[in-house]
């Protein structure tokens, strides 16, 4: 997969095309003054967050973009086609969105009309997905893959899709709990009696879980975490929950920040210690998330017997084969008395406020191509192709966001370029 080197630096750049409006969009035809484009297109089926949202039409264009929009691509997220253009998008066709030098989205799309050396820049869970990858390479189009990002440099904070999107889907976890459960969740104090506040267990503390804690906290809840690593307890116990400790527990955390697998043993350990705290819990919130693996199950069915009955399972992997035995994947089901609520996409119920700050981060992101006026492909920027041997950041076989360019996977990407081979 891979072939001949890559040089450190590459512009990119296409000429800007002329056009006329059939319809009130506009139609491409030839080219005239040079200039960067970039386009945000309609996503897939079932997504209603958008990547690019009007209020960063003004910084795109500041630095030198014409901004291509598909109309259509931000009325799920409540924005309207004249939102864009009142601030210096051009609303046109798919087309002519995907024929911009780089094209930005949340989900991979159908590459077909994005043409040779053009880039991309979406989450395409490569590791899940390496037919994305392949696809690419074939097309021979850059590819950016926005999940892979380092998220321990300090630089990528602000591009890290990952943490915004998790952040939110913690907090509306929470939310579709409280809406399931059938009590009230904060202590309330009546001259009909005191009503105890409801129990919520957040299995796993990465951002998404400690979002989950500092919300059912805000909601009045006890709340109870755990986590496979040992230094959450900190971090659990300062938004306000109370840490659930596993006999033989370390810090299995890989060096890229994500949790590392486990084994058999100590995954049954820490599922039988976590759901015999949860068996009186109102809200159980599973989180755990292995990257580029399907979830770990951390709630059996064995377990499900056991919670009371009323009891709401909120899996928020349910899209990745779910933390919680029986999920089903898009559904809310009740079983043994429980309700378990296995909806994807938990970002995209909230998808005005996660388009903006997945725009947010995209928008830093593509800022971070252009050089004088022209994207540029830096080889040895860290956010692309990940820190350098000898850094405290650096991971063996693994590269940055920058996936694959020219037909070819990038060399540090070699993990990945085993899974595709």
């Amino acid at each position: 997969m891979v072939g001949k080197p890559f040089p450190t630096k590459r512009a990119l750049k296409s000429r800007i095309r002329v056009g006329r409006f059939v319809d009130n969009l506009l139609v491409v035809e030839d080219e005239g003054d040079e200039k960067m484009r970039l386009g945000v297109i309609c996503e897939t089926e079932g997504e209603n967050r958008v990547a690019i949202v009007p209020n960063s039409i003004k910084k795109l264009v500041k630095i030198g973009f014409e901004v291509m929009v598909e109309s259509g691509a931000g009325s799920k997220a409540n924005h309207n086609d004249s939102e864009y253009s009142d601030l210096g998008a051009i609303v046109g066709s798919r087309e002519n969105a995907m024929a911009c030098d780089i094209v930005v989205c949340i989900n991979m799309p159908d590459i077909s009309l994005i043409k040779e050396g053009k880039m991309l820049a979406c989450v395409s869970d490569p590791f899940r997905s390496p037919e994305n990858v392949k696809k690419a390479m074939d097309a021979k189009i850059t590819l950016f893959s926005m999940d892979m990002i380092p998220r321990r440099l300090s630089r990528a904070q602000a591009m890290d899709v990952n943490s915004s999107q998790d952040n939110l889907a913690g907090y509306k976890a929470v939310l579709m709990g409280a809406a399931h459960a059938p009590k009230g969740i904060p202590m309330m104090t009546t001259s009909a009696g005191t009503i105890r506040p409801a129990k919520f267990v957040i299995m796993g503390s990465g951002v998404a879980g400690l979002q989950a804690i500092a919300t059912a906290k805000r909601l009045g809840a006890v709340v109870y975490a755990s986590d496979v690593r040992r230094s959450a307890a900190e971090q659990i116990e300062s938004v306000g929950g109370r840490f659930i400790e596993v006999e033989g527990m370390d810090d299995f955390e890989d060096e890229s920040g994500y949790a590392k697998p486990l084994t058999m043993e100590f995954i049954q350990k820490v599922n039988n210690t976590v759901c015999e705290v949860a068996k009186d819990a109102d809200v159980i919130i599973t989180t755990a998330r292995i990257f580029g693996r399907p979830a770990p199950i951390t709630v059996p069915a064995s377990a499900i017997k056991s919670f009371k009955n009323g009891a709401v399972v909120v899996d928020m992997n349910a899209d990745v084969g779910g933390n919680c035995e029986l999920t089903e994947c898009g559904e809310i089901i009740e079983k043994h008395g429980v309700t378990i609520i296995g909806v994807p996409n938990l970002p995209g119920t909230v998808a005005n406020s996660a388009s903006m700050l997945f725009s947010n981060n995209m928008t830093t992101f593509v800022s971070s191509l252009v050089k004088e006026g022209e994207l540029v492909l830096d080889l040895e920027d860290d956010i692309l192709v990940g820190s350098p041997e000898g850094s405290d950041f650096h991971v063996a076989g693994m590269g940055g966001v920058l996936i694959c360019t020219d037909g070819e996977i990038h060399p540090k990407q070699s993990r990945l370029a085993g899974v595709i081979e």
